[in-house]
């Protein structure tokens, strides 16, 4: 299959779909009928749908075939609010073409793929309609609110079933500059912390008589800051420690606070686990002589997926499509990868460039939309057998 061919078999279904999306509010966790959308035209090639919905948010599983591998198509129809309306060329979501752009909320993050994922997936099923193994969707309403309720409950039921991946492509806006240049084969872990020290409160005249928390807390704080928790690897940078909010005090000058509260949180990588990173700041707080507690949240642990089938089918579809060498990175925050990880080896996350979303006048380039349907295409034409 030459790129031509694929762009032309896909190029303007991708587009209209993606304004289809588009046009849909899907303010998480809301879902406004994307899913309806998408299964509908899944439904239409052969794929079973299950909606595995929680509360507010909507799941969908869909899969054709019953046979390995199983290759999965992961992503999410909920966006971000739009932001000021007034700062907006045009209604966050009304599709607009202009200056070779597709513009709307939700048109790079991640409409975009999710169409393109579609119409891929429909030249795939016209070309191979008895492929071998399987090939599956995995959408979520729930990815840009509290992630709770989506992919990590359809997850959750395929483990429960025995129904594990192999290979699965997260559509993330992944690009930085062009299409391609970038690809994610893992992220780092998130790990965050409410941290209260106690001191005893009293008169700012009479300090003698008090514990001041915040300046008990500030030399454990300076150390906290400076310390190398690990050096990272070849993956991963080292990893990072930050501070988000301080509050202390009742909001008068004159008192010394009875206690402080401070968040914060761990960006790591494979190098430390979450409990070498919770032992050593205990250390540090208990060497400093402090009467506190701490709140963990393990929001996420990292993932990564070395050279395989997957990564060598994504670059080798990426540079026939666009003549570049992706690289792979393991920067930037969270996604669904993580969650997907738990029951997949080899995960990759591969979609538009990043440089507009959640921003207003989000868009994403026309030219694109064809040329990442032909990149999903190749992927699974060189993962799913082409009989079964």
């Amino acid at each position: 299959m030459s790129g031509d061919s694929s762009r032309i078999a896909t190029g303007d279904a991708t587009v209209r779909l993606a304004e289809q999306l588009i046009a849909c509010r899907s303010v998480t966790p809301e879902d406004a009928g994307c899913l309806a959308l998408i299964s509908s035209r899944l439904a239409a090639i052969g794929f079973s749908c299950e909606f595995i919905n929680r509360g507010p948010v909507t799941n969908l599983w869909a899969r054709r075939g019953d046979r390995s591998p199983l290759v999965c198509l992961a992503g999410h129809t909920d966006v971000v609010p739009s932001g000021p309306l007034d700062e907006w060329h045009s209604d966050p979501f009304l599709p607009v073409h202009r200056d070779g752009m597709l513009y709307g909320r939700g048109a790079a993050d991640m409409k975009a793929s999710l169409a393109a994922f579609v119409t891929a997936a429909e030249a795939f099923v016209a070309a191979q309609p008895a492929h071998g193994g399987s090939l599956a969707f995995l959408l979520t309403s729930d990815e840009e609110g509290d992630a709770v309720d989506g992919t990590v409950v359809v997850t959750d039921a395929l483990q429960r079933r025995g129904e594990l991946l192999d290979y699965c492509i997260v559509g993330e806006p992944t690009a930085v500059r062009r299409l391609g240049d970038m690809v994610k084969n893992g992220r780092r872990g998130s790990l965050s912390g409410r941290l209260t020290v106690k001191g005893i409160q009293g008169h700012i005249a009479y300090p003698h008589l008090a514990k001041n928390p915040v300046h008990l807390v500030a030399p454990a704080i300076a150390t906290l800051a400076d310390i190398v928790w690990d050096d990272g690897n070849d993956f991963f940078p080292p990893t990072t420690w930050q501070i988000s909010n301080i509050h202390g005090g009742t909001g008068a000058n004159n008192v010394i606070p009875g206690s402080v509260i401070i968040d914060f949180n761990f960006r790591f990588g494979t190098a430390s686990t979450p409990q070498q990173l919770q032992a050593t700041m205990c250390d540090i707080l208990d060497r400093a002589g402090l009467d506190y507690d701490i709140a963990w949240t393990l929001g996420a642990r990292p993932f990564l997926t070395g050279r395989g089938a997957l990564i060598d089918a994504a670059l080798q579809a990426i540079a026939a499509e666009t003549g570049i060498e992706a690289e792979l990175s393991t920067t930037g925050g969270t996604s669904d990868g993580r969650f997907i990880a738990d029951i997949c080896p080899q995960v990759l996350e591969i979609g538009p460039v990043n440089a507009s979303i959640h921003k207003v006048n989000e868009c994403v380039a026309l030219a694109d939309l064809p040329q990442l349907a032909a990149i999903y295409r190749r992927i699974i034409e060189q993962l799913l057998p082409g009989h079964a």
